[in-house]
Order: C-alpha cells, then sequence, then structure tokens
C-alpha cells in the first residue's frame, strides 16, 4: 500500500535536507523575527474569504478545542459517560459511539455525535505531555518518504500515514462512521485533533472526504506539524476545503518538520487554511488576535513570522488545555460501570468501547 520512491533520489537528497534542518535547529533557538511586532494586527476575525475559502468560525472553533482536549482524558468510564471535567461547558450533550485505544502505538482516538452543531464529530489524542519534547526533537529529522496512493509526487512521513492507515484506529473509525450514519441519518462529519491527533485528524478527513464526499467533511485542528510535501498539500485542500488549521503565537509544532521554499517537492508544506492566536503589546496594552491567513498554507505573515520555539504555547489554546490529564506513557482507566453503556472488546492490542451492536465488529469480546 506504500510507494515507496527510488533509494537514489531519496539518497540525493537527503543530505541537501538533513543539512536544512541543523540550519532550522539553530533558527528556532534564536531571538524572535522582528516580524512579530508587525503581523496581524487588529482585533479578533470572523469573516468570509474574498478568494472563495472556507469560513473561520470562533464559536466553532471554542466548542472543537473542547473535543480537542476531551480526548486526553485517561479515565475511559467517565468519557464514554461523558461526564469528565472535560466533557462540560459547550460540549454538553455530547453522546459518545466509540473510544479506541492503540495501546501499543499510544493512540486514542473518539466517536460520536454532537449536538451542536449537530454532527458526527470524531477527535484524536496527541502526544503525551511527559513526551512531547523528545517528540519535538524528533520532528526535526522526520523525511518525506512514502508517497501517499493514488496522488503523484505527493509524498508524506511513513510515521504519520501509518499511525492511522495501517492500525485497527482507522478500520473503527470507519465502522463507527457508517454505522452513526445508518442510525442517525446522513449527518455531516467534523474531524479535531491536536498536535499528532492534528496530524492523524488530517488523515482521517482526507480519508472520510475521498468516501462521502468534501462538503460532507470538515477539519479543525490545533498545534499541528507538517505532514507531507507542497503536492500533497494541493491535493489535501483540494479534498478538503472546509479545513481550519489553528496556530498559537510561538507554538512550536506548526513549525516542523521544517519548511524549505528551495528544497521543491522535497520539503513540507502545510495546507491552508491556518488561523493564527497570537497577542501584540503597545505600552501596557495587550491585543489578542485571530489573524486568518492566506490559502498558501505558508503565509510568511503569520505563524511563520516568529520563530516558534515554545511548548506552553503548544499546550493551551482559547485558553484550554491540551495535554494528558495524568502522567505516564499511555495510562488509562476502565471502570466496571461500562458494561452499562456498551461492549469492551480487545484486538492487535487495542481496547475498543463501542455502544453499537457488537455483530458489526469482527472481533471476539475480551
Amino acid at each position: 500500500m506504500l510507494r515507496e520512491r527510488s533509494s537514489r533520489r531519496r539518497m540525493a537528497s537527503s543530505s541537501t535536507a538533513a543539512a536544512a534542518l541543523v540550519v532550522a535547529a539553530l533558527l528556532l533557538s534564536s531571538s524572535p523575527s522582528p516580524a512579530a511586532a508587525a503581523a496581524g494586527r487588529g482585533g479578533e476575525l470572523r469573516m468570509k474569504h474574498s478568494d472563495g475559502g472556507y469560513s473561520y468560525n470562533r464559536t466553532l472553533a471554542h466548542i472543537f478545542v473542547q473535543y480537542a482536549s476531551a480526548v486526553y482524558t485517561s479515565d475511559l468510564t467517565s468519557l464514554f459517560a461523558w461526564t469528565c471535567p472535560r466533557c462540560q461547558s459547550d460540549t454538553k450533550g455530547f453522546e459518545m459511539i466509540e473510544i479506541i485505544v492503540d495501546v501499543e502505538n499510544c493512540l486514542q482516538a473518539f466517536v460520536g455525535v454532537a449536538p451542536d452543531p449537530q454532527s458526527i464529530l470524531i477527535a484524536f489524542r496527541g502526544t503525551q505531555e511527559h513526551s512531547v519534547s523528545n517528540w519535538i526533537e524528533d520532528l526535526f529529522w522526520k523525511q518525506l518518504d512514502v508517497g501517499y496512493p493514488g496522488m503523484p509526487d505527493a509524498m508524506v512521513h511513513h510515521g504519520f500515514y501509518t499511525a492511522y492507515y495501517n492500525t485497527t484506529v482507522r478500520h473503527e473509525i470507519l465502522e463507527s462512521v457508517r454505522w452513526a450514519r445508518k442510525t442517525y441519518g446522513r449527518l455531516p462529519i467534523n474531524v479535531v485533533g491536536h498536535s499528532m491527533g492534528g496530524a492523524l485528524a488530517s488523515f482521517c478527513a482526507l480519508d472520510l472526504s475521498v468516501k462521502y464526499g468534501s462538503q460532507e467533511v470538515q477539519l479543525m485542528t490545533f498545534g499541528q506539524p507538517r505532514v507531507g510535501n507542497p503536492s500533497f498539500a494541493a491535493y489535501f485542500s483540494d479534498q478538503v476545503p472546509r479545513t481550519i488549521r489553528v496556530t498559537h503565537q510561538n507554538d512550536i509544532v506548526p513549525h516542523l518538520p521544517p519548511y524549505f521554499c528551495y528544497l521543491g517537492e522535497w520539503t513540507y508544506h502545510h495546507f491552508s487554511r491556518e488561523v493564527w492566536l497570537h497577542e501584540t503589546i503597545v505600552g501596557n496594552v495587550v491585543t489578542r488576535n485571530e489573524t486568518i491567513c492566506d490559502g498558501s498554507g505558508e503565509d510568511p505573515t503569520c505563524s511563520r513570522s516568529v520563530y516558534g520555539r515554545s511548548v506552553a504555547d503548544h499546550l493551551e489554546y482559547y485558553g484550554v488545555s491540551l495535554h494528558a490529564d495524568s502522567r505516564g506513557t499511555c495510562q488509562f482507566v476502565i471502570g466496571s460501570t461500562n458494561m452499562a453503556y456498551g461492549t469492551i472488546l480487545e484486538v492487535d492490542r487495542t481496547i475498543i468501547m463501542t455502544r453499537y451492536p457488537q455483530e458489526w465488529h469482527a472481533v471476539e469480546s475480551i
């Protein structure tokens, strides 16, 4: 399924890319760019783009970031029942359909039906807080080494690709969406995720857009890394036009893996549409800005105008914490009361808590 590029072409480019990555590492440790002070002045923005791009809705962003936070919950009992501390506020009334925890690959996602906006909602968890620093360091060196199937010249990193396409997570999400649309009707699909979860959410949204149509799927991510090259970014923007990619102040992760305009198809490149949350300070006045960026995916006046180097900015968006509620690798808790809500299954070292009938699964109960 994975289409490998020729080793000779990859080796010819890898030395150049490696040298460029060293330069990026030095840049990210230097002082902020002077452009930061000039970028994105003004108040909160909510508008339709003149170029026909998808419209940013701040109210939806505040709702979706709460789902992106809730998926970090390690107490699966309260998460499944939607009674966890992060399962309140604007997300009340959410009905969980399935939680998937891939223990081997440390992945977690859920699928459910949201009341407002009424839709099928899919959320992916990002990297656990204690391992964020190591994960960020690793992002510097991720190479474009896998061709995206069916799209000439589109390249992605195999780690991002396989985390979605080659695990149980994808199968379970597709089955849950199929069951939800059969049970609740043809609801639109919203996909959200933070950090690494944003990368997985991107592949999921692309997968669902191909299956159900681009107007049926909306994607919103928070602090996600780059996942593919310019050809992939262009293909993605065409297939998933209802996309908002939110970045925050000096968050380091959206700057990784590094972007180098002179490497052509051998550099990572963000897809659009970015919305950059940042503050400007004039005297004692602090202005909070929400800048809607251009359609290039790499707007030099948005997050690229600063040398992103902050982990703290990565762990909070719109005032909502986006990190694990407990330390430790892939820790989770399941209480016996979950049996009252649905079925608990295990397949390929993946824990599946589901509300819909077991016959939909080709797996055995624990």
